[in-house]
């Protein structure tokens, strides 16, 4: 409740929280919000010369070259957008936690064979080795999600490394061995729950890369596949009309540029709040 209040009192990730907020209940109740079928081309969905609507009273932000509604689509995308973000990430701290926590707690032969394998995955930069990953399988929503939580472990691995080190020398820990405590106990009971803060931030922020590289997988063509809409394909479909249509590009784009600037705002927010050397500054 503390974290909370004290999030709430940073008026900067307030607006960050409440804009998520706003993507997670348009994407949650999409066919209720949206006023057409994401995949419905309309009859007088494009002009006489059949170009895309501009932003009219019946299509708020246009149509597309098809002729469907654009709101719409973006309603629908954040369902895809946000569900790789979400859960491509979750999984990815929870690899890269359970990697740094094992090998900072173990160290030795294994502890250091861990790390280095890290350290081979640090090398491959994280979107070259996503768009090679995605390219050799077939591209959809599920296997973006498992490339990029493949390529997005390896900094939060390096973090907890640390931080286990750190706290595996602390006096407490060292009582409990001394106690005869195993070491189910000491990384369930007293490692992994001071390392909350830390695997927090991360998260949060690693919410906004994993949505980034989504959008740019999907620009590329080899993230979430058509007719399933998603705002980096929303780019992708429209980027040769940006000259004679470019909300078709600005909206989606703006979308998930919102959606990174806030998490990046909510995770810069915690980081001040849980960190006791950067508490209290602003």
């Amino acid at each position: 409740m503390a974290v909370l209040k004290a999030l709430f009192q940073r008026k900067l990730a307030l607006l960050g929280l409440i804009v998520i907020l706003a993507f997670v209940i348009l994407a949650l109740f999409a066919p209720w919000i949206a006023p057409y079928p994401f995949d419905e081309m309309h009859k007088d969905g494009l002009t006489d010369f059949g170009s895309p609507l501009p932003p009219s009273a019946k299509y708020w932000l246009g149509t597309d070259t098809l002729g469907r509604d654009l709101l719409s689509r973006l309603i629908f995308g954040a369902q895809a957008t946000l569900i790789v973000a979400i859960i491509a990430n979750t999984i990815a701290v929870a690899i890269g936690t359970l990697v740094g926590v094992t090998a900072g707690y173990l160290r030795g032969p294994g502890g250091s064979a861990l790390m280095r394998f890290t350290d081979l995955m640090t090398a491959f930069p994280a979107l070259l080795l996503a768009i090679l990953l995605a390219a050799m399988f077939n591209p959809s929503l599920w296997i973006v999600v498992i490339v990029i939580a493949m390529v997005n472990w390896v900094q939060v691995a390096r973090v907890t490394y640390t931080e286990t080190i750190s706290l595996s020398e602390r006096e407490f820990i060292t009582a409990e061995r001394s106690l005869g405590a195993g070491a189910p106990r000491i990384l369930f009971r007293h490692l992994l729950p001071h390392l909350v803060p830390t695997i927090t931030v991360y998260a949060t922020l690693g919410i906004a890369t994993t949505s980034l590289t989504e959008a740019t997988l999907s620009f590329l063509g080899i993230g979430v596949q058509p007719p399933t809409p998603s705002w980096g394909n929303m780019v992708n479909e429209n980027q040769t009309y940006f000259e004679v249509a470019p909300w078709l590009v600005f909206f989606p784009s703006g979308c998930i540029a919102l959606l990174a600037l806030s998490f990046n705002l909510i995770g810069d927010a915690l980081r001040d709040i849980l960190d006791p050397t950067l508490r209290g500054r602003h």
